[in-house]
Order: C-alpha cells, then structure tokens, then sequence
C-alpha cells in the first residue's frame, strides 16, 4: 500500500509544503478561495494567499463550477486527473452535471527520455535493454500518466513490448494522495454534505485502484489468471508475459498485431464480421461475470485488439474486478427483475448490492423505480440503451445515498462498455439477448438442490465449529466465577418458573442440536452418496432429512401451543 498518511497531525502536512501550496494556489486560481476559507487552510499555510495572490488568475466569470473543477483537476496533472477520469463514471457520487464535464479530462502528459527509461530497466533487471534485447526501440510506441510503452525483440527474436513505469510516480502519487486526504478529511470536518458524500471513503477506493495499477507484477498475474480463464476459448486470445523480464516497475508481453475494436471502418475494410465480433464480445465478458466472477475492469474500444478470425485480444490488465458468488447471483436477480419488470424486488435486490449509513425510505425509492420500469423496460430491447439505464440507475441510488460497492460499480461500467462497443459495431446488437439464458441460469442455480445441500453443509460446519468453542467458552466463566472474576447480583422472585423455563430452554436447545447434525449428516450422506440410493439419491440421507424435518415440525407445535415463539 502507498505510504499514505491521512493527516491527524498538523506536523505531517508540512513535509510537502511546495506541492500544498501549489494545489492551493489552483484551487484558488479557478475561484474555489471559498471553499478553502470553510476549511479554514490559512491556519495551516498562513503564507498560502500572499503567495497565490502574486500569481496571475484566470477569467473565471463565465465558467460553470464544473468546468472550473475540470481546469483545476487538468492543471494539478496525472494525480488529479484520474480522481477527475474515475468519478466522471460514477454518477451515483456525484450530480450528473459534473460526471459529464469531468468526462472531458485528457492525459495531457510527455514522454519521458530514453536515459530514463535505460535507468529504470537497469535498475529493476540488473542489465541494461541493450544487454537484454536484441533490439529496443529509443521512442515509446505510446505514453500515459503512469508509464510507457516500447516495443522490441528478444534475443530469441520473439516481438514483445515493454512497458516502463515513469520515473518517480510512486512518490508523485504518494504526495497528491495525501494532500487529497488532508482536504477531504477538513471537508468532512467543516461541511455538513461532506459527511454524507464521505469523500474520505472515495480516496480510499481511489488510492487502492492507483496501487494495483502501479504495481506491473501484480498486471502480469492478472493477465495469467484471465488467460487460464478462457484456455478453451479459441475467440479469445491473451497476449503471453515475459517473468524473467517483468517486475514491479517494468513489464514485458508479447507484441500483438491487431486492429483496434474502435476502428470500425478499417474492421469492415479487412472483412471481419462486425456483428460475430459483437456477439463474441458479450459472450466473453458474461462468462466473466457470470461465470468466473474475474474479469476485465476497463474494456473500451482501445483496450481490445482484432486479429484474423474474428479473435478478440484483450489488453491493459492494470484494472480487474472480482465479484463474489453472492454478489453474482443478486446482481443475475436483479436483471432478471429488471427483465420481469419488478420494482418491488428491484429494490429490494439494489438493498443488497448498496451499502448505506442510514436506512432508506423504501416507499420513495420503489415509487423512482417504478419510474425506472416504466422509462426504460416497456420498449423494446433494441430501443434500450443498456449504459444509459445503468447510468439512471445510478443516479437514484445517489439520490437516496445507496453506495454501490466498488467492484459492482466496475462490472456495471465494463458491461455498459461491451453494450456500447457491440452497438457500434451492430446497430442491431442487444446485449440482454446474450446476457439473458446465462443470468437466468446464474440465478436459477442457488435454487438448485446440489447448492443447497452445500449451503447446508457449510452452515454445519459453522454449527459444529460453534458448539466446539462453547464447552472452552464456558469452562473460562466458570474458573472466572470460581476466582470471584465475575460479580452476580441475583435477586430470586418466584424461582419455580424461572426453572421451568430453563428446562424448557435447554430442552429445545438439546432438540435443535440434534437436529442440526441429523441435518449436517444426512447432507454429508447424500454429497457422498451412500448406498442403498433410489433415483440415485441414498436413502439414508433422505431419511435423516425427514426425520430432521418432523422433529422440526413437532418443536413448531410445541412453541405454537405455549403461545411463545
């Protein structure tokens, strides 16, 4: 993790003095001295705005506030700009009107020498590119905030690219972060709205997205385990890591030749078939989600290649997602509802899929999704545009302060971009006509009995790991009492019922363990399937689940009778 302090103290903020200064003097340079007068930054930086003042200021009057963000984020550099690049896709923390604006930045950056680039290989390898290629090219076939990109050949004559991290951007990254932290933690502390926004919150998924990207040796795990992924998948090719010339802050991968997804005319040129690529594109990412719960965070046009036989390549793995079986199966239910067209159990499902500090008004987010329903379900598939319903529905979960959990938020953003490529390349492409038997199937399969009787097991382990602690939790209570540890104040009125229902108690609880391992065994019996069977199921295990069952059903009645549940 980045060696980030989230500034408590008031000592630690003045180890980057300058760059403080320098983010202070934008925000005011772009009419944010407002905003900085609340956070009461003066205290910190009395020098800050008789330095500013000296500097020369921009005509602000005509701009939007938004637009004003966007020139400050674009001037602070590559820090700043992607916070700017990644809450422009997440309109369910920020109006609408700045995810839009911010949508306008650009990495506006230069490449850096070929001195440099000699240095940081040496460094990290050992050995100079020269000593390790037969040829590497002294321009860089790309630049980008955080690194770029060389292409040259092995020894053994392979073509491979090299990715090289940009000299000092750890440390660049480290500063901006923490002077981030130290605003937004005086934004929580000085405005009411920051504490709901919780920007400090936002850093955090912030910074934990820029280290993973930072770091090439965790890229290149990343693209061996989605190349293990789709090894039986012969419309989807994976370009091959070079380890031994790979580290944390160089990367080497094998040359791929292709035609940019993007590039729809020269696609049709070469005779590809656009609408089998677009099929293929879904294909493959639903089996990601779907299936693997792994996949690609960030697959634009620009991030996939074309090759010979309609073969997708997937590049730049610096961004993953990784969505758990559960997170899976609720967000399969929720297309489903969305396709039954059921705002009731569409909210109830984005309930589970959101985290909140304060439970919602479930009365008004039904009534803004049965708005949804009606705005973008009753037409026909072809009509909806799948990124700008997901963008809706981000809003109204905004609008009710439901935070989508981080990577949710990257599976929808990944599927609204295979949406918007595949209408690109098929003005007749309907993803949900792909996506459809898979999510049906996804969220059909909980329900199935083989899931279920593993859900069951699992939950027995859990019971029998519970009732292996209790004895050892006890026995240290009852030492604690015996050394007069634990002070009882006891005051006996009418101790005849007070036994009785003790005894009740242990009785039932006696009858529910029982029947919690009749349960456990009969599970173990039917997954290991002990003869005798009918219908290939052990009869034993069936029996237990019946007698299991009845004895259920008898402590039903007993509490029913007694009036008490």
């Amino acid at each position: 993790m980045f060696s980030i302090r989230k500034i408590g103290v008031l000592g630690r903020t003045y180890r980057h003095l300058k760059r403080h200064q320098q983010v202070l003097g934008v925000l005011f340079k772009y009419g944010f001295g407002d905003l900085l007068d609340t956070l009461k930054v003066e205290q910190y930086f009395g020098v800050g705005r008789q330095w500013i003042s000296k500097k020369d200021h921009v005509q602000i009057d005509k701009l939007t506030r938004a637009e004003r963000i966007r020139l400050a984020l674009q001037e602070l550099g590559p820090t700043f700009i992607k916070l700017g690049q990644i809450l422009s896709t997440r309109p369910d923390l920020i109006p609408l009107r700045y995810v839009q604006e911010l949508s306008k930045l650009q990495d506006n950056v230069s490449q850096f020498s070929y001195d440099e680039v000699r240095e940081i290989v040496k460094s990290e390898t050992g050995r100079y590119p020269e000593d390790l290629f037969r040829h590497f090219e002294t321009s860089p076939l790309a630049a980008a905030s955080i690194g770029q990109v060389h292409r040259a050949q092995l020894m053994e004559n392979d073509q491979v690219v090299v990715k090289v991290q940009r000299p000092g951007i750890r440390k660049i990254i480290e500063v901006d972060i923490e002077i981030m932290f130290h605003l937004a933690s005086l934004m929580e502390r000085h405005l009411e709205e920051a504490k709901l926004f919780r920007p400090t919150r936002i850093l955090d998924e912030f910074a934990n997205s820029l280290e993973k990207e930072i770091d090439y040796n965790l890229e290149a795990s990343n693209i061996e385990n989605f190349a293990r992924q789709f090894m039986d998948d012969e419309t989807v090719y994976i370009p091959r890591i070079y380890r031994e010339l790979s580290t944390q802050r160089v990367l080497t991968m094998e040359y791929v030749e292709g035609i940019k997804a993007s590039d729809v005319e020269g696609l049709q040129q070469t005779g590809y078939d656009l609408p089998e690529i677009a099929r293929r594109g879904a294909n493959s990412m639903m089996r990601q989600v779907f299936v693997h719960g792994y996949f690609h965070a960030d697959p634009h046009p620009g991030n996939l290649f074309i090759l010979p036989g309609n073969v997708i390549c997937f590049l730049d793995f610096g961004m993953m997602g990784r969505i758990r079986r559960e997170e899976r199966e609720d967000f399969a239910e929720l297309l489903v509802e969305l396709i039954e067209k059921d705002e009731k159990k569409i909210t109830e499902v984005m309930l589970n899929l959101t985290d909140y500090e304060h439970e919602p008004d479930k009365t008004h987010l039904e009534m803004d999704m049965s708005e949804f329903v009606n705005q973008y379900l009753f037409r026909p598939l072809k009509e909806t545009n799948i990124a700008k319903m997901f963008q809706r529905l981000l809003e109204i979960l905004a609008g009710h302060q439901l935070r989508l959990k981080p990577d949710l938020f990257l599976m929808i953003r990944a599927i609204s971009a295979v949406e918007t490529l595949g209408r690109s390349l098929d003005p007749d492409f309907m993803l949900m006509t792909y996506a459809e038997p898979l999510v049906r199937s996804v969220h059909l399969g909980r329900f199935a009995p083989k899931r279920i009787v593993q859900d069951l097991v699992d939950s027995g382990s859990e019971l029998v790991t519970l009732l292996r602690i209790v004895p050892g939790e006890i026995r240290s209570i009852l030492k604690l009492a015996k050394e007069g540890g634990v002070k009882v104040e006891f005051e006996q009125r009418g101790l005849d019922p007070l036994l009785l229902t003790h005894d009740r108690t242990m009785n039932r609880l006696v009858f529910a363990i029982v029947m919690a391992a009749l349960i456990v065994g009969s599970s173990l019996i039917v997954l290991s399937g002990v003869p005798p069977k009918w219908h290939d199921i052990p009869v034993i295990g069936v029996v237990g689940f019946i007698v299991a069952g009845l004895m259920g059903f008898w402590m039903l009645i007993s509490i029913l009778r007694q009036g008490k549940m």
